[in-house]
């Protein structure tokens, strides 16, 4: 996947910042730029909308998740009608959460999850999982080596994010992946959303389909998130998400009355 805007720089390699990688190339010093359009270059403070500068690539693989959702999200003719109004690059990320949302409406948690399954494994090769497997076994290089490329590859979806220091089975490794603010809840506001069609099909993607545990900690407080990999994930029922209430504020979709957001029940 690459999903950052890649530009020439006219300038030494060494003008880095926080969400700038460069790699040298014959031609000179290339950059990929994430692409947040905050003067701070951090994401914008709780309660504020993050604006960002989504280049080509990053609308590219939105239009593409968008496309696969859409066809569990709507009718057939309402998706082919909707399909022709659109191109490649119609697509924006306020497109994909919609289209996220449609996905979740009338169907039970574990549903709304085998959906995201089903259009990930959609997007493999035959024989993807497997071939993984033999490439990143469990081991603790494999969980570093995924938590790297997880900051640059998939700034689209979460927003700015870093590598860190966890803990796991006793050992210290760097293989947890700190996002800021997570861009996924910040424009949905929805619990829901978050836990059935991002970090429990994310995780169960990794530990069952890929062999690689992860587990995702989303904060609920300030919107961050931290992922660890390496680190089974606990059963729902024992994870803390499991009672976490709507945005009541913010959710479009929300039930203020409820101890508990309505659509982690299993119903």
């Amino acid at each position: 996947m690459v999903l950052l805007s890649i530009q020439t720089l006219p300038y030494s390699c060494s003008t880095l910042n926080n969400y700038t990688f460069y790699r040298q190339s014959q031609r000179g010093c290339m950059s990929i730029r994430c692409g947040i359009a905050e003067p701070s270059g951090e994401p914008a403070p709780l309660g504020q909308k993050t604006k960002y500068n989504d280049g080509l690539f990053e609308k590219a693989f939105m239009t593409l998740f968008a496309r696969k959702m859409e066809k569990y999200g709507t009718s057939k003719i309402e998706n082919s009608d909707e399909m022709k109004k659109k191109g490649w690059f119609d697509y924006d990320y306020d497109s994909f959460v919609d289209v996220s949302r449609k996905v979740m409406q009338g169907r039970s948690r574990l549903q709304q999850q085998q959906v995201v399954r089903e259009v990930l494994m959609s997007m493999l090769p035959p024989g993807a999982p497997a071939q993984f497997r033999k490439l990143f076994p469990p081991t603790k290089w494999a969980a570093e080596f995924n938590a790297a490329i997880t900051v640059p590859f998939f700034f689209w979806l979460v927003g700015p994010s870093e590598v860190v220091e966890v803990e796991v089975d006793g050992g210290k490794q760097k293989s947890g992946v700190h996002i800021k603010k997570c861009r996924y809840l910040e424009n949905s506001g929805c619990v829901g959303m978050c836990v059935n069609m991002c970090k429990i099909p994310t995780q169960d993607f990794f530990t069952n389909e890929f062999g690689l545990p992860l587990t995702m900690n989303p904060n609920f407080e300030d919107m961050s998130c931290e992922m660890v990999y390496g680190q089974v994930p606990p059963p729902f029922e024992e994870d803390p998400v499991s009672k976490q209430p709507c945005y009541a504020n913010i959710c479009t979709i929300a039930n203020p009355s409820s101890n508990v957001c309505p659509k982690l029940s299993a119903n």
